[in-house]
């Protein structure tokens, strides 16, 4: 527990969200017995990555503005639909690790693996190359430039990506490319309220949040985390909104996180 919230800690320069996550997300008892160790880790983890690349915010200070009742009818949709798409990407994701399981000889992992790649490789050449990475540069991109809205396949994309790169083994996680999709499908959303400017990017750290949640099941965590990446404490009520909203429609798809899964998948290993 405390490696995962010291990986977060570090990974995004959010000390903050890296203990919110390991209280909310990876334990809901006992926190007292290891609080020392867990806080300790995440200190340890954010000075020594202030150390080597300087403090800084992940993504940096957008313009976020949203108080008008059409724009929280906008942001009841983004975390609708967000919550709702996270939750049927993770259970894509378990369904084909499931499938995997039967795989008997090391050539069907080598067969899948060649495929996965080659499907994104063939997206990223034929459609948009959108579909690599984590998609921090898609997030930038809609917040602090004028080109505010992406195309209507960017979040299908978005979500493709990580269900073949990470369900293939590949090195990857799953937060930096939530973030990614569900900013993508504010991006998409906005264009399609036509709200521009503080309103467009508060709807894009929205899909963020609702999207992360979806994942996660762990609301506070995801705001906060965008929160403390933008150092925009003024719209942290919708953003909670968001995580909250997504949070109750995600268990329409699953009554358990993504997280909650894989733990189970691998203790089954370590027993087999």
């Amino acid at each position: 527990m405390t490696g995962a919230a010291a990986g977060l800690a570090a990974a995004f320069n959010t000390p903050l969200g890296g203990i919110v996550f390991a209280i909310e997300e990876l334990t809901k008892t006992h926190i007292s017995f290891f609080k020392t160790a867990l806080f300790s880790a995440v200190i340890i983890a954010g000075l020594t990555a202030q150390v080597i690349i300087g403090p800084h915010l992940y993504l940096g200070y957008p313009n976020a503005e949203g108080t008008s009742l059409y724009f929280f009818m906008a942001l009841l949709i983004v975390a609708i639909v967000a919550g709702i798409t996270a939750s049927i990407m993770c259970k894509i994701i378990l369904k084909i690790f499931k499938w995997k399981k039967r795989f008997k000889i090391t050539a069907h992992h080598l067969f899948f693996l060649l495929g996965s790649s080659m499907i994104m490789a063939a997206l990223a050449y034929f459609v948009d190359n959108c579909i690599l990475g984590s998609g921090k540069e898609l997030i930038t991109n809609t917040l602090f430039t004028s080109d505010k809205f992406v195309n209507w396949y960017t979040p299908i994309l978005r979500i493709i990506g990580p269900v073949l790169s990470f369900s293939s083994g590949a090195a990857g996680g799953i937060f930096a490319p939530a973030l990614s999709a569900g900013a993508s499908i504010g991006s998409f959303m906005a264009y399609l309220f036509g709200l521009l400017n503080g309103n467009a990017n508060l709807l894009i750290l929205s899909g963020m949040v609702a999207f992360l949640t979806g994942v996660t099941r762990s609301p506070f965590t995801s705001a906060i985390l965008v929160l403390v990446m933008t150092d925009r404490h003024n719209v942290i009520f919708q953003l909670m909104l968001s995580g909250m909203i997504a949070s109750i429609v995600s268990l329409i798809i699953d009554k358990r996180s993504f997280y909650d899964h894989l733990k189970d998948q691998y203790l089954q290993e370590l027993d087999v």
